[in-house]
């Protein structure tokens, strides 16, 4: 299973789909004005009905209000999304289900899941075999991320675990860790809806920017998080659907750049880091 995917969505609809797309707006559009002329005490309210069909409001890769495309999501069923505290720091609830299928450690679910913190900052240091990595977790970008992260450091779940992946495409720069089992498929046996970050720049076609620094959770789809994340070393273009944990200090950078230039196993852009690296203990200053 390989995520965050390795390439993004196409390029959109073809010529001969854009053209079906004009003409079935245009006889929408004669429908609305004969209705508002034959039938005008409910005009107005079938022309906004026919007129959100026409824009596929609710639809994924539909125009917006704005007129901007809404971005296009590789998902098949809508996120249950836990949203982001608002800036207020007032406490919110999150929930940490079962998980299904995968190869699991399990250690419990997270405590005190109805009074999560949603502000202030707590520093990490990823202790590889490559070196440290320090990382500043943010509660305000994904308050339940950051709560389960927190919680399978305290179980020491992240002791002794490879970081499994590296990519070193132009538009996907990440080393891959979490999986107690190294085969990216493992996880805590529970998981979680998604916090999308919002504050992400777009990079068009339904894919943002992942910055330099970023370190956010692996997925499978929507509201699978688990234990795996990532850390870029480099910008990467990939679809929104990633909580954002935190930043990666300036000697982490140092580190995840050497490891990238050693490269992957088999000399691909995706694979297992050619020099293993393994994440020895994780402390919290």
């Amino acid at each position: 299973m390989t995520y965050p995917p390795p390439q993004g969505p196409g390029t959109g609809k073809s010529g001969a789909a854009l053209a079906v797309g004009v003409l079935a707006t245009v006889l929408i559009v004669v429908a609305t004005v004969l209705i508002a002329v034959l039938v005008p005490s409910r005009g107005k309210v079938e022309g906004v009905a026919l007129a959100a069909g026409a824009d596929g409001s609710g639809e994924e890769g539909s125009a917006s209000t704005s007129g901007r495309a809404t971005p296009k999501r590789p998902t098949t069923r809508p996120s249950t999304s836990a949203t982001n505290g608002g800036g207020s720091g007032a406490p919110k609830a999150c929930e940490y289900k079962v998980a299904t299928g995968g190869e699991t450690k399990n250690v419990g679910v997270p405590t005190n899941p109805t009074e999560v913190p949603t502000s202030g900052t707590v520093l990490i240091t990823l202790q590889t075999t490559e070196g440290n990595i320090p990382v500043r977790l943010d509660r305000s970008k994904a308050p339940c991320a950051v709560h389960s992260m927190l919680f399978l450091i305290e179980k020491k779940f992240y002791d002794a675990t490879p970081c499994h992946r590296l990519t070193t495409s132009d538009s996907l720069k990440v080393l891959q860790c979490g999986d107690p089992t190294g085969s990216g498929r493992g996880g805590p046996g529970y998981e979680y809806a998604n916090e999308e970050p919002t504050e992400l720049k777009s990079a068009g076609e339904g894919l943002v920017v992942y910055p330099t620094a970023t370190v956010a959770m692996a997925n499978a789809g929507p509201d699978t998080n688990g234990s795996q994340f990532f850390l870029v070393y480099g910008d990467s273009k990939i679809p929104p659907n990633y909580p954002v944990l935190g930043t990666v200090d300036a000697a982490g950078i140092t580190t995840l750049t050497g490891i990238a230039t050693t490269g992957t196993a088999d000399g691909g852009q995706d694979g297992p880091p050619k020099k293993p690296v393994v994440v020895g203990a994780v402390s919290t200053n």
